[in-house]
């Protein structure tokens, strides 16, 4: 393995044998995004599907991809011999997701693989940098119609949006120009939206018309805490449905997954039984984003995860548990930050409410929680309403994969609450 220095520049040939390769890339310290522009001969950005992004996982010719590598934040799939001849040059970034300078970062690093054995590294940290937010790493370069690499590290002050700008993209709508000027902006939409505390909202328009996206999907998504255990990563994502009639609903996988077409109007698509080594595990919920028109009125839902008590114990904030719904090009992070919470260090509390929904017809609005079962309970978050607000509390029934027993009647004894 290779240990690169800042601006060193080598054939692709002297890392990996042949021109698929994948990049991993870590960042201690600061909440990183990262991305990657393929650029024209004049270093531009002639087309916006080559901004590689969260909210862009693929690039058209299918020779750029988000994908996840084992041990890293984040990773890049190459097959750079389906890149087009109109792509000169492939430059991969990170910058902050927040608040915060490049000078807070601990340690990252950018790592080349062939297949799975990493055979080239550059290592950067807090101390290569100063009031930076967004960092140029390193780039795949043409030469003499063969693929190199070079090491950059060069940062910008503005961020994300300043390197978008820098590459001829644009973030806001451009001023009158003529046809010929506006034809060489390219717009690029980085619309993420991070929620962090308690009482904040946000707000999405559910657009109609021509282009307008069939669904709407809600990740959950939680880390491996690094305890060295294998077996106590397996999270459920549960999902509790507040009805226009005024009850309640529940769907989980893989015993109460849901529908997308019909009642509930909503579908979970799979269980997840394991995080790999700060590889995020997932699990997806599809949204018919007219639940609110078929289902007679306002829907408000609850999403939670959950630790099941035969998977060990753990301490559900260590594995960061956060939701990220996407509709189209509009995506909105529910990011509270578990390990504040009075119980952060607490193996008997198992279930975490990461997020909440509020969808009517032509609207649906966001919001973190921070709520946590007590010690010790099997309770559900059953929603409350407060004039058109929800409110959450952990005291439904208990509930295990969504199938209703007779042994869970020691749990439920006294409850009035009961799902549909």
């Amino acid at each position: 393995m290779e240990n690169l220095a800042r601006g060193q520049r080598l054939p692709l040939s002297n890392i990996v044998a042949g021109n698929s390769v994948r990049v991993g890339l870590q960042g201690q310290g600061l909440p990183l995004d990262f991305a990657c522009f393929g650029l024209d001969a004049q270093g531009k950005l002639s087309d916006d599907r080559y901004m590689i992004f969260f909210n862009q996982a693929t690039s058209p010719c299918g020779g750029i991809s988000l994908t996840g590598v084992t041990g890293d934040l984040q990773g890049f799939q190459f097959e750079l011999e389906k890149i087009p001849q109109t792509i000169d040059r492939i430059v991969i970034t990170t910058s902050i997701d927040g608040s915060g300078t490049m000078s807070q970062l601990q340690s990252g690093y950018l790592r080349l693989l062939d297949q799975d054995i990493e055979k080239a590294r550059f290592a950067f940290s807090g101390t290569d940098f100063s009031a930076e937010k967004a960092v140029m790493l390193a780039e795949f370069y043409r030469k003499d119609g063969l693929w190199r690499f070079m090491t950059i590290g060069q940062g910008f002050n503005g961020g994300l949006d300043a390197l978008v700008t820098h590459f001829g993209g644009s973030l806001a709508e451009p001023a009158p120009a003529p046809a010929s000027e506006q034809a060489e902006v390219k717009k690029v939409s980085l619309s993420k939206v991070s929620l962090t505390k308690v009482g904040q909202t946000h707000k999405v328009s559910l657009e109609k018309g021509a282009g307008a996206p069939r669904k709407l999907v809600v990740k959950a998504t939680w880390l491996d805490n690094g305890d060295g255990e294998d077996d106590n990563d397996d999270l459920d994502l549960r999902v509790g449905l507040l009805l226009p009639y005024g009850k309640m609903k529940f769907i989980t996988a893989p015993d109460a997954p849901g529908s997308f077409m019909s009642t509930p109007y909503a579908l979970h698509l799979g269980d997840t039984v394991s995080a790999s080594a700060k590889e995020p595990a997932t699990e997806v919920v599809e949204v018919n984003p007219d639940i609110a028109k078929l289902s007679g009125g306002q829907v408000v839902m609850v999403f939670s995860v959950y630790s099941a008590l035969s998977n060990g114990a753990v301490s559900v904030a260590s594995m960061r548990p956060k939701m990220v719904m996407q509709y189209g090009e509009q995506i909105v992070e529910c990011d509270f930050d578990f390990r504040t919470s009075k119980y952060a260090d607490d193996d008997t509390v198992y279930t975490y409410v990461i997020g909440t929904a509020v969808i009517n017809e032509d609207s649906i609005t966001l919001a973190p929680s921070g709520k946590t079962s007590e010690p010790g309970s099997e309770n559900t978050p059953w929603i409350l309403m407060n004039g058109n607000e929800p409110r959450i509390e952990v005291m439904g029934p208990a509930v295990f994969k969504g199938k209703e027993k007779s042994k869970e009647a020691q749990f439920n004894k006294g409850n009035p609450y009961k799902y549909v």
